[in-house]
């Protein structure tokens, strides 16, 4: 590798890393976030609102891939993705010194919201643009091991997002980080922006591109050459299905549903989920590399669908593994206590809210939802013309129609044996190093392996899209398909596994969401997209380039 190609990896892995860290900070502080600009309302709308601003960062993405796409492919890719970063991490900065509700009222929600929409857009042109300008940089031969640089910022960015955001809880305090400390990691951005700019600006515009826009032969409408033209289009559309679909959910399911699980279901206190988060993403990220490179050897699909496969196979046992260890006793519970709601079935709803702007009220909704948030396993009992919902829990029963229903559930799961809060058997760290005991070198294990699945899937993930399209609309026609397959069938994963494990009452079950889509990934991918490591990504433009230059002849001859 030249001194040369390896500024263009750092310069554009860096500013992903930046990007990444931006978009993922608003993530792990939206309950902070959610107290300081939906002040105005009660707790369970200000929930609901601040959910609905993270949501609204994954579902403007594809917009994002298609607006920037299309820039990248007229005017750049160098031009483009520096424009990407600056709209990213001025939008970040600008929600650290941004008011809150109690300054300015209804203004701070409305801004807020629109810095995290212009997030999401310039998300959705980063990532092509970074994963091209690596790729048209890079000979035949070692395109899954440069752009599984690019593939490592990821998870490089949400670490580094949990180290600012740790640090400064532990420098600071509880109390004065949740009054306004909070901003400190958004304002950090900034100096981190600086130095991505100031990386950018130095590098070149990518070969390819440079070639194709002197010689004239640059596409003059790229979003309706890459969608418009079926040719084209079912490309693109075989590579959401066959490569990026499933590469997204077993990416979501790896970090953040992981993350989700052992907080929201098994009750692992902040610190220690965090923590354990960090020091599998710290011994699993090399897979990356390793996978990346590997892709150049045995190609891009055994290694993507080969990962999919193993995940959708091995979820189940990993997931109760990681119950046994992290939780005992809830996990004793979930085997030893049943739980029966008793409701006129008809009256249940599916309870999907990717949103968070649904309101499910029915009285059999209530009594599932809570039992999903207090992590208890239950079936259904189809009581017909049964209103009210009854709860029996072991030997304990509640009802909806009781005054304080919330409560009094919360009372008697407990007086059934699920564990209270302060349940000794819980795993806790007492600190970072706090990893040499059974407890947390387990789940280290088990989350460490989750993320390796990531790294089969993320790793060459790159390389493959780049490889699929042709110089003139690759920009374009390589984001969407990314963006869509991570920013909706990625990110409405922890809506649409919440939605299952309340329809179910099994708390394991959200899990059949990733595993039935990693399978249809596998079984589309084996038979319609084709393997594509040997490809020369200029060969499009060079045989185009002969083909004129015979039609030149022709006529000259004529």
């Amino acid at each position: 590798m030249s001194a040369e190609e390896r500024k263009v990896i750092l310069a554009s892995s860096l500013g992903t890393v930046f990007e990444w860290y931006d978009f993922y900070l608003y993530g792990s502080l939206a309950a902070v976030i959610g107290a300081k600009f939906f002040g105005m309302y009660d707790e369970t709308t200000r929930n609901i609102f601040a959910l609905l601003a993270f949501a609204a960062g994954f579902l403007v993405r594809p917009f994002g891939a298609l607006v920037f796409g299309r820039l990248g492919d007229l005017v750049g890719r160098k031009y483009t993705f520096l424009v990407t970063i600056l709209i990213m991490g001025a939008s970040t900065f600008i929600v650290g010194i941004l008011p809150t509700s109690d300054s300015i009222g209804i203004l701070a929600p409305i801004i807020l919201i629109i810095l995290r929409m212009l997030q999401g857009l310039a998300l959705g042109g980063e990532y092509g643009g970074a994963a091209t300008y690596v790729a048209e940089h890079a000979p035949n031969g070692r395109r899954g091991f440069y752009t599984s640089f690019i593939q490592i910022t990821a998870t490089a960015g949400l670490f580094l997002s949990l180290i600012v955001i740790l640090g400064t809880r532990s420098i600071l305090g509880e109390a004065a980080f949740a009054d306004w400390g909070w901003r400190i990691p958004f304002l950090v951005s900034i100096v981190l922006l600086g130095i991505s700019v100031w990386i950018r600006m130095q590098m070149q515009e990518s070969p390819a591109f440079r070639k194709m826009k002197e010689e004239g032969t640059g596409s003059k409408a790229p979003i309706s050459e890459a969608f418009g033209q079926w040719k084209n289009a079912k490309i693109a559309l075989f590579a959401l299905l066959g490569l990026v679909m499933g590469q997204a959910v077993v990416w979501y399911t790896g970090q953040f549903y992981a993350l989700f699980f052992l907080g929201s279901v098994l009750k692992v206190d902040g610190f220690t989920t965090n923590m354990l988060i960090a020091w599998s993403l710290l011994l699993g990220s090399g897979g990356f590399v390793l996978f990346g490179w590997l892709s150049d050897k045995i190609g891009r699909k055994p290694i993507i669908l080969g990962g999919c496969l193993i995940a959708a196979l091995t979820y189940f046992p990993l997931f109760h593994l990681l119950s046994a260890e992290a939780n005992p006793a809830l996990t004793r519970a979930h085997n030893e206590i049943t739980t029966v709601v008793e409701v006129d079935r008809s009256t249940c709803s599916f309870q999907f809210n990717p949103t968070g702007t649904a309101r499910f009220t029915q009285p059999c909704d209530i009594a599932k939802a809570r039992l999903a948030a207090l992590s208890v396993n239950y079936s259904v009992e189809d009581k017909p013309g049964q209103r009210d919902a009854v709860v029996r829990v072991g030997n304990q029963t509640v009802s909806t129609a009781q005054p304080n229903f919330a409560a009094a559930l919360g009372t008697a799961v407990t007086t059934a044996g699920y564990p209270a809060a302060s349940n000794p058997t819980v795993v806790r760290m007492s600190g970072p190093f706090d990893i040499f005991r059974e407890q947390p070198a387990v789940l280290i294990l088990v989350l460490t392996l989750l993320v390796i699945y990531v790294t089969m899937v993320y790793g060459p993930i790159a390389a493959a899209l780049v490889e699929l399209f042709p110089t003139r609309i690759r920009y374009t026609s390589m984001s969407l398909p990314y963006h869509i397959g991570n920013g909706w069938f990625g990110g409405l994963l922890p809506a649409t596994s919440f939605a299952i494990i309340a329809q179910t009452g099994d708390v394991y079950a959200g899990l059949w969401y990733p595993v039935i889509i990693a399978l249809a990934t596998v079984v589309i991918g084996i038979f319609m997209v084709p393997e594509t490591k040997d490809r020369d990504i200029f060969a499009a433009e060079d045989n185009a380039r002969a083909d004129r230059a015979a039609a030149a002849a022709r006529r000259a001859q004529a």
